[in-house]
């Protein structure tokens, strides 16, 4: 069979994109690469009062941001040169597999599910899930009183969604894109509880005194990551370098203290971050 010289350009081409494809490509920036840069862009939530909140002037808050602004420090970054990017929980893992992120700090918990798609350095924090409820409620008290109608929400890729699936099939999980908005069918009347981390739903209470709590004692553990790219082992190992330094050093806790401890959550024990 003959080809024309346009044929075997084209097939050339496909025949490089193919190997390249099969050895791997060029690899991916690591976020240490970025920082050598000068620049990081890190995913957050921006909208969970006291951990990742986007103020109305364009300032962020909370004590994810202060966690991914101290690692940044130590990658060499300084703050003004933290771009940081809304990543909602469904979003997380194809934010970092695609590169638009270099790392994710937003209550992230760290699952075996999640890990064959990311890594993850950390933990920095470990919450467990509870449900918040009207102030007014007395029915709901924590998961086994959730049964006989009641509608609760959580958030769409959410662990604590999935848990709720899992273990409580007969709740009539409501799940939304976003905790802001299970929030605010709480406060009017769409569902009867909202379900995520407590200390989530501290900051929550805390933005509506008196007119929300959180109620029940945890019935779960989340450790809390920061998620990364796959295979990134050298930024995994500065990140988690940071963390031991951030709870070492004080930071840590001044930086609990200064934005989630205005919600009257206590201080909890200092994580152990995993050397894996």
């Amino acid at each position: 069979m003959r080809f024309t010289r346009t044929a075997r350009t084209a097939a050339a081409v496909l025949a490089v994109a193919f190997a390249a494809t099969a050895c791997g490509g060029d690899e991916a920036t690591s976020a240490s690469q970025s920082a050598e840069s000068g620049n990081l862009t890190v995913g957050i939530k921006f909208d969970q009062p006291g951990l990742g909140l986007r103020n109305p002037d364009g300032s962020f808050s909370g004590f994810d941001v202060e966690v991914a602004k101290y690692v940044a420090g130590k990658l060499g970054v300084t703050p003004e040169n933290i771009t940081f990017k809304e990543s909602p929980s469904a979003q997380r893992e194809t934010l970092i597999e695609n590169g638009e992120v270099d790392y994710i700090v937003a209550t992230y918990s760290i699952t075996d599910a999640r890990k064959e798609k990311v890594d993850f350095a950390g933990p920095y924090f470990v919450a467990g899930q509870s449900l918040l409820v009207s102030s007014s409620n007395s029915d709901i008290t924590g998961p086994d009183s959730l049964n006989g109608g009641k509608r609760l929400c959580s958030v769409s890729g959410s662990t604590p969604a999935q848990k709720i699936a899992d273990q409580y099939p007969d709740v009539q999980l409501q799940p939304y894109d976003t905790y802001s908005a299970c929030v605010e069918a709480l406060r009017n009347g769409a569902v009867d509880a909202v379900t995520t981390d407590d200390i989530i739903l501290a900051g929550y209470a805390a933005q509506y005194p008196g007119e929300l709590k959180v109620v029940g004692e945890p019935f779960t553990e989340e450790r809390y990551g920061i998620g990364l790219a796959k295979g990134d082992d050298e930024t995994r190992a500065k990140i988690n370098d940071a963390i031991e330094a951030m709870i070492a050093d004080g930071s840590w806790q001044k930086a609990f203290e200064d934005t989630v401890g205005a919600s009257g959550y206590p201080l909890p024990a200092q994580p152990t971050v995993d050397r894996y």
